[in-house]
C-alpha cells in the first residue's frame, strides 16, 4: 500500500525544497523561509480534503477503462491538473479578466501578488456558475438512473431512480437552481453568473455526447471482431471533471497565501496525493469492497456544487466544504463496513 505513495512522497520532498529555496531566494529570512514551505504543507492538505470525493469518482470510472486508458490518465491527466489547473488556470483567469498576454500575467503574478489574487478572486461569479452547474450535473447523472439496484440514503435514491425516465431533469433542476441563485444576485452579476452556469451545462452535455460517440464506435469495432482498447471519452470526462473539482481548491489557496509559486506548489502536491488515493482505490478493489463509498461521493460532488453556486451569493469558508465532502465519505464508509 506504501507503494503507491513513493511518487508522491517524492514529489512532496522535492516541493518542499523548492519552497525553501524560493522563500529563502525571494525573502532572505529563516521565519519566512519557514512559513513558505508550511503553507506548501497546508494548502496539498486542503487539496486532498476538498479532492478525496474526486479520487472516488476517478477510480470508478478508471476501473472500466482498460489499463493503456488507466496508465494514460494517471500520467497525462495529473501533467493536465497539475501543469494546467493549478498554473496555468489561475494565469488564464487573470490574463482574461485583466486584458493581458499570458507573459503579462505571470509577471503579474510574481511581481503583483496582491493584485493578482483580487483579480482572480473578483473572477469568483463566473467560476461558482460553471463549476457549480457541472458538478450538480455530474452528482445528479448518477442518481438518475433506472437500472441503479444498490442504494445508500434509501428513500430517496430510490425516488430519484424512480425519475430517472424524465428526459433532462437533471439539467432542469440545474436551470431551476442557477434561477433562484440569480434571483439574489445583483443584475449584471446574476447575468454572468447565468451564462457561465449554462456553460457548464453545455460543457457536460459536449462531454458525454463525445463519450457515446466514442462508446457507439467501439462498439461498432467491436461487434466487427476488431480489437477494442479505447478508453477516449473516460478521459476527457474525468481530465474535465478533475478540472471542476480544482476550482474551489485554487480559489481557496488565496485566502492562505497571494505568492502564485507557492500555491502551484502546494496544490500540486495535494493533487499528486489525490492521484495516489486513486490509483490504490482501483487497484486493491476498495469500490467493490466498500458498497456504498461511491454513493457518498456522488452525494459530496452534488453538496460541493450546491455550495459552489451558492458561494455566488454567501461566503462559503472552504474547510466548510472540504468537512461536507469528509464527512458524507465517512458516513459512506461507515454504512458499507456495517452492510458487510
Amino acid at each position: 500500500m506504501l507503494r503507491q505513495f513513493t511518487g508522491s512522497l517524492v514529489f512532496t520532498i522535492i516541493a518542499l525544497v523548492a519552497a525553501l529555496a524560493y522563500g529563502w531566494f525571494d525573502t532572505h529570512s529563516i521565519a519566512a523561509t519557514a512559513s513558505f514551505a508550511w503553507i506548501v504543507v497546508v494548502l496539498a492538505v486542503l487539496e486532498i480534503s476538498l479532492s478525496f470525493d474526486n479520487a472516488v469518482v476517478n477510480a470508478a470510472v478508471l476501473a472500466d477503462m482498460d489499463e493503456v486508458w488507466q496508465r494514460r490518465f494517471l500520467t497525462w491527466g495529473m501533467v493536465i491538473a497539475v501543469f494546467g489547473m493549478r498554473i496555468v488556470f489561475p494565469l488564464a483567469i487573470v490574463a482574461l479578466a485583466a486584458g493581458l498576454g499570458p507573459i503579462d500575467a505571470l509577471t503579474l503574478s510574481l511581481t503583483q501578488p496582491a493584485r493578482y489574487e483580487a483579480i482572480v478572486s473578483g473572477a469568483h461569479i463566473p467560476i461558482a456558475g460553471f463549476g457549480g452547474a457541472f458538478l450538480l450535473l455530474v452528482g445528479l447523472d448518477f442518481f438518475l438512473d433506472s437500472a441503479k439496484t444498490v442504494h445508500w440514503v434509501g428513500w430517496i435514491e430510490r425516488a430519484l431512480a424512480a425519475l430517472a425516465p424524465i428526459r433532462a431533469l437533471a439539467i432542469a433542476i440545474v436551470l431551476a437552481t442557477l434561477m433562484l441563485v440569480s434571483l439574489a444576485l445583483p443584475h449584471a452579476t446574476a447575468l454572468v453568473f447565468v451564462e457561465a452556469g449554462l456553460g457548464g451545462i453545455i460543457a457536460h452535455v459536449a462531454v458525454e455526447a463525445i463519450g457515446t460517440l466514442l462508446e457507439a464506435q467501439e462498439a461498432a469495432r467491436r461487434a466487427a471482431g476488431a480489437m477494442v482498447r479505447s478508453g477516449l471519452g473516460g478521459f476527457v470526462y474525468l481530465n474535465v471533471l478533475d478540472s471542476s473539482f480544482s476550482f474551489d481548491g485554487v480559489i481557496g489557496a488565496f485566502a492562505l497565501s497571494n505568492n502564485m509559486v507557492i500555491i502551484a506548489l502546494g496544490l500540486s502536491v495535494g493533487a499528486m496525493f489525490v492521484r495516489s488515493i486513486t490509483l490504490l482505490l482501483v487497484r486493491h478493489g476498495t469500490l467493490s469492497e466498500y458498497r456504498y463509498l461511491e454513493h457518498g461521493a456522488f452525494w459530496a460532488i452534488i453538496a460541493l456544487g450546491a455550495i459552489m453556486l451558492a458561494s455566488a451569493r454567501i461566503a462559503v469558508p472552504e474547510t466548510v466544504t472540504g468537512l461536507v465532502g469528509a464527512v458524507l465519505i465517512g458516513l459512506s464508509l461507515l454504512a458499507s463496513r456495517r452492510a458487510g
